[in-house]
């Protein structure tokens, strides 16, 4: 796959075998594959310029760091193997005809909104998973160090209820390499401060979930459109478990010790 030009590819981050679409607009990666056996027909994060290693900190992020530096193409995006954007095609995801609509928009496209109501995205992240909040401290930082004048952008997201969540998103290659460049830089910072000696296998994948809460930001301050696209997930969903946890980790301040 490696040299391979499409107009648009978006890749399909995985650490299993898993169903993947047909399509030829979507890219299969195993991400971790340095730390693991590969997978027969996917493509493997360790392949190139790679930072496979650091999977366990950055979950899909290798993924992305892969087809940035690997892929030869005009837009890439970024899925899950759980989660893609909806559209007409298989199991009701986005095909390479409703992805090359999308891109004559000239916006990024990105996973419609998640409102959590009664949470910032702030107390969100720290009820659930950084209850010191040493964490997203430690991404302010990371934003402070790389470019000083985002903080402003970070803080007035963090403060809304409301944001583009997911790791998801489609770009043109000309926004992708400064993003990209400028997201990595931030979480080396941010991972350069983080203590993960107290963190189990769950909690260590950190770098990854504070990732999600960059992307608004940065858009915010490029003054970039965005196009939503609904989120079509592969497997049903535990409500009433998915919201308690949520309340739990509210009011009771019990943080979460596995994804839903």
């Amino acid at each position: 796959m490696e040299g391979q030009n499409q107009k648009v590819q978006i890749l399909v981050a995985s650490h299993k075998p898993y169903w993947m679409p047909s399509d030829p607009l979507y890219v299969p990666v195993q991400v971790g594959a340095a730390l693991r056996e590969h997978i027969e027909g996917y493509a493997h994060d360790d392949e190139g310029d790679n930072i496979s290693l650091k999977n366990p900190r950055y979950c899909e992020l290798t993924a992305l760091w892969w087809g940035w530096r690997n892929l030869d193409c005009d837009w890439l995006g970024l899925v899950h193997y759980r989660r893609y954007f909806a559209g007409s095609g298989e199991r009701g995801i986005l095909t390479s005809l409703e992805a090359e609509a999308l891109t004559r928009l000239d916006k990024v496209v990105v996973a419609k909104q998640r409102n959590y109501h009664i949470e910032t995205i702030k107390s969100h992240y720290t009820h659930t998973f950084d209850q010191d909040g040493s964490q997203l401290e430690a991404l302010r930082k990371g934003v402070e160090a790389v470019s000083p004048k985002r903080v402003a952008y970070l803080d007035q997201f963090l403060s809304q209820t409301h944001g583009h969540m997911f790791n998801m998103f489609i770009m043109p290659r000309e926004l992708l390499d400064p993003y990209c460049t400028w997201l990595f830089d931030v979480l080396r910072v941010a991972e350069n401060l983080i203590d993960f000696s107290q963190l189990n296998d769950f909690h260590a994948r950190c770098v990854g979930r504070l990732s999600e809460r960059l992307l608004d930001p940065w858009l915010m301050s490029e003054g970039l459109a965005v196009q939503e696209v609904r989120v079509r997930g592969m497997e049903k969903t535990n409500w009433v478990k998915k919201g308690g946890s949520f309340l739990a980790a509210k009011f009771l301040g019990k943080r979460y010790e596995a994804s839903f």
